[in-house]
């Protein structure tokens, strides 16, 4: 906690129990008919420690509230309005009241959001050679068994005794603590503190203790009132079956990383066998939230963009790590939020050379990844990497940190960046008896002793058929303790049981089916299963926190209005350009259309608007829709270029003008360079 705040909490209950003594001692005064100037006198020195309680109260709520949960509140209501209001997006199925986190993009939405792909694209895929792949949102459940999904993808879930109404029961437990740090201002800083390390340790909290912590807080169902259950996991995937009969279950995927774990031997293959690789897929994941909310932050269905960089594990170094160690931002490792400090400027090569940063690999993406959302637009002073805690990281990773963008609904993990080890081709490896492993060539070759697993292929094949390729490759895939556990029964008992993923069942495998025994031999090669880095990208987090980041309103040139801008870059604006004639006027039309044939040959999108409203409107209602260029037609031989936020114009030959906006939107020239070439122009009509 912080120190003022642990000050002012501590004075404000001195001073509370100094006013409730004095007032005690007023009402004695009066019951014994103590004279009336020693009553009075009593009186004024009660008043005056009321008003030095208010002035502490007022410092402690505006310490509490920064810039004020109101103000806050009214700014998201204003972006959400102009939202859904200029369709970028709106909820789903609204004639039918809609469903609880479900949206639709609109055009100005879907533009953005292709736009925002396009650059992750270019930004990741092509910059790295990428492998893309585009794999099926129906998963079997034997994959999302191997991958942990089906036992352990769950969040605590608790319901409304009486109408069966369901809440995350960690929300429930977040927003109590949060609105008494926010608004109680009789809180001890002991109670306090108290609220703050549940806080800190709410994912550690265990379903006992969760539901402990809510009796012990008296929480109830916000809606109704009404008590609530104790905490029981729900599992947040949607199941379905795969085919008519309803006998083999699916999953709708929860992330897109599956469907690349399994495809690795493949993409191995096709990159020549040769490690470091990564491989990337964007695409739709789904995810039942018990109840969400907070817009597009917290959906069922979203797109994402995931990066799986695949590494051997005894070298992760990256050759391009040194384009990015020189960059500097804000870093908050776990070292500094277990202190209570906040997130401080790092240069990112002293996070990994100290090892803050796990390794070079994952602080090149870390670094990639700051350049990829500060060149989007987002702020980036509102930008941080956040350490996982040692409650938050999973038993098998290496290291964590998301990427959080602060908004109006405080700090929202946006990208996980996060160093996996081996742990899913592992797990796919044991489920399908496919092993999942790289190789490493030696110049010359080592003396090694190896257990080595001969599978007798004429005796599987005469005791399973047609599934003795699958019993085969369960087989080799043993690990070495399973093997020799084999080994063991194989000599005791002459026969043992052996599951095999891949056919769904146990099988016998007796002693002239297999060989297993150690033996030193020469290598040629280290066969090992790859390390992955994990960059996941919420798109939709990202969007909407962009929106943000880059509304903001201003006075029309009258006064008498607010005009809402979205100062989004060129580069993920849904029209680049909009064309207007200034007034209705046929020869001014021709031109205009001309012009937006010439756009639409350099593949610049644009709006052309030949409606008789005022030239002010008419950029109004497109700086809405974060639209960076206007060329306005007011002769037929050279037209203006507007630029959206400073709305400063230049005049350029008509002939030039698609030409120019193309360069300045594709990032070729910048508008200083535009506003230092071409001839200024001061407009006298009532813009804006």
């Amino acid at each position: 906690m912080a120190a003022s705040e642990e000050s002012l909490r501590k004075a404000l209950a001195e001073k509370q129990s100094a006013v409730e003594t004095q007032g005690n001692a007023v009402r004695a005064l009066k019951a014994s008919s103590a004279p009336k100037p020693e009553i009075d006198a009593a009186i004024e020195s009660l008043n005056a420690l009321k008003l030095e309680k208010s002035s502490i109260e007022r410092s402690l709520q505006s310490l509490l509230t920064g810039s004020g949960s109101d103000t806050r509140e009214a700014f998201r209501k204003a972006v959400v309005n102009t939202l859904e209001r200029r369709l970028f997006y709106i909820p789903s199925f609204k004639i039918y009241r809609g469903v609880a986190g479900l949206y639709d993009y609109g055009p100005t939405g879907c533009a953005i959001k292709s736009n925002v792909l396009s650059f992750w694209r270019q930004h990741f895929v092509l910059e790295e050679n990428m492998l893309e792949v585009d794999c099926p949102c129906v998963t079997p459940e034997i994959v999302l068994k191997a991958s942990g999904h089906v036992d352990k993808f769950t969040d605590l879930m608790v319901r409304d005794d009486k109408t069966g109404t369901c809440y995350r029961a960690d929300h429930l437990l977040k927003d109590y603590c949060n609105e008494k740090l926010q608004k109680d201002l009789t809180l001890s800083s002991e109670k306090a503190s108290e609220l703050k390390l549940v806080l800190a340790t709410l994912d550690d909290l265990s379903s006992q203790e969760l539901g402990a912590k809510i009796k012990e807080y008296g929480i109830t169902a916000p809606d109704t009132k009404n008590p609530l259950s104790d905490p029981y996991p729900f599992n947040l995937m949607f199941q379905t079956s795969i085919g008519p009969s309803g006998l083999a279950p699916g999953f709708m995927r929860p992330e897109t990383a599956q469907g690349i774990f399994v495809n690795f031997k493949d993409l191995y293959y096709y990159n020549g066998n040769k490690l470091p690789f990564a491989a990337a897929q964007i695409g739709q994941a789904f995810r039942n939230e018990i109840s969400p909310r907070q817009g597009l932050l917290r959906v069922r269905e979203f797109t994402l963009a995931e990066i799986e960089h695949f590494v051997d594990p005894e070298d992760k170094s990256h050759p391009k790590y040194p384009q990015v160690a020189d960059l500097e931002f804000f870093m908050f490792p776990r070292e500094q939020q277990m202190s209570g400090q906040s997130a401080k400027k790092i240069r990112l090569g002293d996070a990994v050379s100290k090892g803050t940063v796990n390794n070079e690999t994952l602080g090149y993406f870390i670094g990639r990844v700051y350049l990829f959302l500060t060149r989007l637009g987002i702020d980036k002073d509102r930008l941080r990497f956040r350490q996982h805690l040692a409650n938050e990281m999973a038993h098998y990773a290496a290291d964590c940190w998301d990427a959080e963008i602060e908004c109006s609904y405080g700090w929202i993990e946006c990208v996980g960046i996060a160093d996996r080890s081996a742990y899913d081709l592992r797990a796919h490896s044991e489920k399908s008896g496919v092993p999942l492993v790289a190789h490493e060539k030696f110049s010359e070759p080592k003396e090694v002793e190896k257990l080595v697993i001969t599978p007798v292929k004429k005796e599987l094949g005469l005791a399973f058929k047609g599934s003795q390729k699958n019993v085969v490759e369960a087989l080799e895939a043993m690990h070495e303790t399973e093997a020799l556990d084999m080994k063991a029964a194989l000599e005791s008992k002459g026969e043992v049981e052996f599951e095999v993923c891949t056919l769904g069942k146990t099988v016998t495998i007796n002693k002239n089916m297999v060989s297993i025994h150690k033996e030193k031999k020469k290598e040629h090669q280290r066969v090992f299963t790859p390390s992955v880095i994990e960059p996941s990208f919420g798109i939709g987090r990202i969007i909407y926190c962009l929106f943000e980041h880059t509304f903001y309103s201003r006075s029309s040139k009258a006064g008498d209005e607010q005009l809402n801008v979205f100062r989004l870059p060129a580069l993920v604006a849904p029209i680049k350009c909009s064309v207007f004639p200034l007034v209705q006027n046929e020869k001014y039309e021709e031109v205009a259309k001309l012009i937006s044939m010439s756009l639409t040959a350099a593949g610049i999108s644009h709006k052309i608007d030949i409606t008789g409203t005022s030239i002010g409107k008419r950029y109004a209602r497109t700086d809405e829709l974060g639209v960076p260029f206007a060329i306005t037609v007011d002769s037929t031989s050279s037209v203006t270029i507007r630029e959206r936020d400073s709305k400063d114009q230049v005049r350029v030959d008509v002939e030039k003008a698609a030409s120019v906006v193309r360069e300045v939107a594709e990032g070729q020239r910048t508008w200083a360079d535009v506003w230092s070439t071409f001839p200024h122009h001061s407009s006298t009509t009532a813009e804006d």
